[in-house]
């Protein structure tokens, strides 16, 4: 399950890698590309376009934000990156667990596929370069200047659980132009394998928050009733909060020392001695996460 999950990161890297080349070129080739006057399809008016893209699956969401320092500039990018829209189109209708694909420039310009409904959502008073989908890949973070997983996963609000931010970074000579990314819905992904396996999983951060995991091995760590027996259904609910489902928040002094030592300690085996029902446990760490898969055996009776 490991292996599979990384290998879906490891096309995803090469597919912003490939993203970030044509965007490179986009930059390279700015002048001549401004200079054939095309028409631009978003007619921005103040921070957002004029035209309705809900509707248009082709169509991006485009936003200059008000911290931008150059409007006029802010437009350019705009004009010069159209390009993208058809790459973040069949790159997000190529992998079903791609969320979004999104351009956040330096200058504060954002462009997010699919389309959705900036004018509700977004505050467009924000600071782009103060989010870590954006510092994380900036010179001083990425002195690479390649690829980078986000660290943290997080919630979605919308519904979708799980989401990982996969970041990369496009320069104009010497300085940041923006960054592109992915976010990837790993909950539908993780919870598919856990289902074809035989036995108690759980996927865990490096936080002890529980990712994805069977309701055999969730509601056997004294942890809070899930919803219909089932925790996706529960990350979706409207009073899900990801510190109930914390192993080091868990009711049972003997789950929380098994947190402290799988996650602080390194080791890869627990005995459980007081759990009436719990024999051990096995960690198996991801390679290119800070994240944990655990098997939970119980207790012959």
């Amino acid at each position: 399950m490991i292996k599979t999950l990384e290998f879906q990161g490891d096309s995803l890297t090469r597919e912003i890698s490939s993203l970030a080349d044509f965007l490179d070129s986009l930059v390279d080739q700015k002048e001549e590309i401004l200079a054939q006057e095309l028409s631009d399809p978003y007619r921005m008016v103040g921070n957002f376009s004029s035209l309705p893209t809900l509707e248009d699956s082709t169509k991006s969401t485009v936003v200059i934000l008000s911290t931008t320092e150059d409007y006029e500039a802010a437009i350019d990018e705009i004009k010069f990156t159209n390009f993208l829209d058809s790459a973040f189109y069949h790159l997000v209708n190529k992998y079903g667990i791609i969320a979004q694909v999104y351009l956040n420039t330096s200058n504060q310009y954002s462009r997010v596929y699919p389309a959705y409904d900036a004018k509700n959502i977004m505050d467009p008073n924000i600071d782009v370069k103060k989010f870590n989908f954006f510092y994380e890949a900036d010179l001083e973070h990425n002195p690479s200047k390649g690829p980078v997983w986000i660290p943290e996963p997080y919630v979605d609000p919308a519904g979708k659980g799980w989401i990982l931010s996969l970041i990369h970074p496009v320069y104009d000579g010497d300085q940041l132009f923006g960054v592109l990314g992915i976010d990837i819905t790993v909950d539908e992904i993780i919870q598919s394998f856990i289902d074809d396996f035989e036995g108690s999983f759980l996927i865990l951060n490096k936080n002890g928050d529980i990712v994805a995991g069977s309701s055999s091995a969730i509601e056997s760590l004294s942890m809070p009733p899930l919803k219909n027996h089932v925790y996706r259904e529960t990350i979706q609910s409207d009073s899900f909060r990801i510190s109930d489902f914390n192993l080091f928040n868990s009711k049972s002094r003997e789950v929380r020392k098994m947190a402290k030592s799988f996650i602080l300690e390194g080791n890869d085996h627990f005995l459980f001695e007081e759990e009436a029902y719990l024999e051990d446990a096995v960690c198996y760490p991801f390679e290119v996460l800070d994240w944990y898969m655990v098997k939970i055996n119980p207790r012959v009776q």
